[in-house]
């Protein structure tokens, strides 16, 4: 399972840099596209960063060509790269939906599209979505960031059906409240009114997100597809 070759997008922080460390420890090839400041915690002949806007279709094929020059095509793909523009209905612009759809669905999709060619002639590919608890159990003011990422979970179970003869994939990991810059912007009572909803009362370390993408993306879970794995404390179970 080791020496894969792994792109993780907005790796550079939160739970897509807890991504990459814990594939690096598994002695994996690790790749992070970053938008405006690189990881200062990855370093090594095995860690890659890339400067990569997942909204620019021309920025994306670069990405993924300086990787294959490097190391070879991509086996396992994150999609993390993630926005939020939180605002209620009535208020919301069309650029504040725009954005987040475009960056957490839209993004995704071309990242999965461009890894889903090399996986297919390989018979091996591992992609894993970025979803949150939002997506299936909704959130007042945040109508952009529950469609967009409610569509992960539609996108991830069609290029099952579609590629899953292949040998690739496709799963969401959705979790709930986890202790990244997105949780620290609510400000203390804004976390803790929404850690209080989570039967462990308590948010995820984002290592503990890490942990279950890595388990989608081993051969241990080669007959898993398809599906969304909640770490989330229980927030949504039954959702």
């Amino acid at each position: 399972m080791s020496n894969r070759v792994v792109l993780i997008t907005g790796g550079n922080r939160g739970i897509g840099l807890a991504c990459a460390q814990l594939f690096l420890k598994q002695g994996d090839r690790v790749a992070v596209t970053y938008r405006s400041s690189p990881p200062a915690e990855l370093d090594g002949e095995n860690a890659m960063a890339i400067k990569c806007d997942v909204n620019s279709a021309e920025e994306v094929e670069a990405a993924f060509k300086q990787i294959e020059a490097a190391w070879g095509t991509v086996e396992v793909l994150v999609a993390n790269a993630g926005v939020n523009k939180d605002t209620l209905l009535m208020r919301m612009t069309e650029d504040q939906w725009d954005e987040v759809v475009d960056t957490n669905l839209k993004a995704a999709w071309r990242c999965a599209q461009r890894a889903s060619k090399a996986m297919m002639k390989a018979r091996f590919g591992r992609i894993v979505f970025m979803s949150s608890v939002v997506g299936y159990f909704g959130s007042p003011g945040q109508t952009n960031y529950a469609a967009s990422k409610s569509g992960l979970i539609g996108l991830a179970r069609s290029i099952t059906r579609e590629l899953g003869a292949r040998g690739v994939t496709a799963n969401v990991v959705a979790p709930g409240p986890v202790e990244t810059d997105m949780l620290n912007a609510l400000g203390d009572d804004g976390a803790a009114r929404l850690t209080s909803l989570v039967p462990l009362q308590r948010a995820a370390t984002a290592h503990e997100v890490a942990v279950a993408v890595a388990f989608l993306a081993s051969t241990e879970a080669a007959y898993i597809s398809g599906v969304i794995l909640p770490v989330d404390g229980g927030m949504a179970m039954g959702h």
